[in-house]
């Protein structure tokens, strides 16, 4: 009985509701940006004239054309960057770090699933531009590489930095700005996106990883350790040989923790 309440059960529902609980509310979330956007005048032409301009640049530098594909298609393509988080994943498991690669799992399937949500709900569609460069199958709200490019990156940050020696994590968070704004730009430059449909990917994948790390905060408070930021990651103790105690093990820094474990 012990066991099925203790932390790490605690951890498993609290992780399943604050996902079920993020899925709902991105969607109304995203009808309202997308209400925003149909209504508001300035909103309307931001987005036509970038998609207008940056066509233009485009079809005038052909050369160009390769480059962002290659970005936008193979480096931050959203298969890279699952199959980037599932590697994480399995190194995890093999450190043991078994709640920290659940939140892993967890925020890249609640963010692909949110994302696939918002899309069908709005039914947005893309931009329609004179000789296009590109094409792209599906609904344009939210943008879905601007999604999956926020979440992949910002879990691969708070799960890596532990890991990665001080001098060089400020090269780490430059890559991943670099990389989630950098699809944003390939994908308004191939005009197959709004520049509000990469803000409203931005905008879920934040909401979808601050709501998953909050529950994996949840439970470090209940097995007594302490509170972390960002810089730090969601785990500084992986640069440790043990980084997870065992299953049910509360530690005596927290008197109410020690309650609960009795």
């Amino acid at each position: 009985m012990r066991r099925r309440n203790g932390p790490d059960a605690r951890f498993g529902a609290r992780l399943a509701i604050t996902s079920a609980a993020t899925a709902v509310a991105a969607v109304p979330f995203s009808l309202a940006l997308v209400l925003v956007e149909s209504q508001w005048a300035p909103l309307h032409r931001l987005d036509q004239g970038a998609a207008e301009r940056l066509h233009r640049y485009v079809l005038g530098h052909p050369s160009w054309l390769g480059v962002l594909e290659f970005f936008t298609q193979i480096v931050w393509d959203p298969v890279t960057m699952r199959l980037l988080v599932a590697a994480v994943v399995v190194w995890l498991l093999r450190r043991r770090a078994l709640r920290l690669a659940a939140w892993a799992a967890c925020t890249a399937i609640t963010g692909g699933l949110v994302g696939l949500l918002a899309k069908n709900a709005v039914e947005r569609a893309r931009p329609h531009l004179p000789d296009p460069v590109a094409h792209a199958p599906g609904f344009s709200f939210p943008s879905g590489h601007a999604m999956t490019a926020t979440t992949s990156c910002a879990v691969l940050l708070l799960v890596l930095l532990p890991v990665v020696p001080k001098a060089w994590r400020p090269l780490a968070w430059v890559l991943a700005v670099v990389s989630v704004i950098g699809v944003g730009f390939t994908r308004v430059a191939l005009g197959v996106h709004w520049v509000s449909d990469v803000v409203g990917g931005w905008l879920l994948g934040i909401v979808v990883v601050t709501a998953t790390a909050f529950a994996f905060e949840a439970w470090r408070s209940d097995i007594g350790r302490p509170r972390t930021t960002a810089a730090e990651g969601l785990e500084p103790e992986l640069a440790t040989a043990e980084p997870e105690p065992p299953a049910g093990t509360v530690t005596a820094r927290s008197p109410q923790d020690g309650r609960r474990s009795r």
